[in-house]
């Protein structure tokens, strides 16, 4: 005679909790600025950062890009870092072959380039991110996202300045 089956156990599911009120939160333009930023870096990581990189060190590399020779010192600034910040990240960018840093002419700076291999690189991220940027902003129309980049520009003057 087989032993007789216990019925299977089914999940226990919690009460269905009430629905949250936001308060002032969706009136805050920090607090819909990060909700916006965790959906922007969601996507990004998604379509940009299956190739390694992050956002941060996409835009040191495209500053560099388009200020090759420039220094260490001038890119910190550009990226709002300290030079003891930025260090680590040009030595991991340049120890991955992507960025060489070169003597400047008064021999107490560098110059920071990029090689060949992260030319080619940067190109492959470049397109990853124009599919990113489209899809982010497929809901917007032109003249709306023109309007979005004019209006984060005006948040990032320090306050009585815009």
């Amino acid at each position: 005679m087989a032993p007789a089956r216990r019925p299977r156990a089914l999940p226990v599911r919690p009460a269905r909790e009430a629905t949250l009120t936001a308060g002032l939160l969706p009136r805050l333009i920090g607090y819909q600025l990060r909700l916006a930023q965790v959906a922007v870096f969601r996507d990004f990581e998604r379509t940009v950062g299956v190739l390694g990189i992050s956002p941060g060190r996409v835009g040191v590399m495209l500053l560099i890009e388009a200020n090759p020779g420039m220094a260490q010192s001038r890119l910190a600034e550009a990226v709002e870092l300290d030079r003891s910040t930025l260090v680590p990240v040009i030595d991991q960018l340049e120890a991955a072959g992507r960025v060489e840093r070169r003597p400047g002419p008064d021999r107490r700076t560098n110059g920071l380039w990029l090689t060949a291999a992260g030319r080619r690189f940067l190109a492959r991220v470049k397109a990853r991110i124009r599919a990113h940027e489209a899809r982010i902003g497929a809901r917007l129309s032109a003249a709306e996202r023109a309007e979005l980049l004019r209006l984060l520009g005006l948040l990032q003057a320090p306050a009585g300045q815009a």
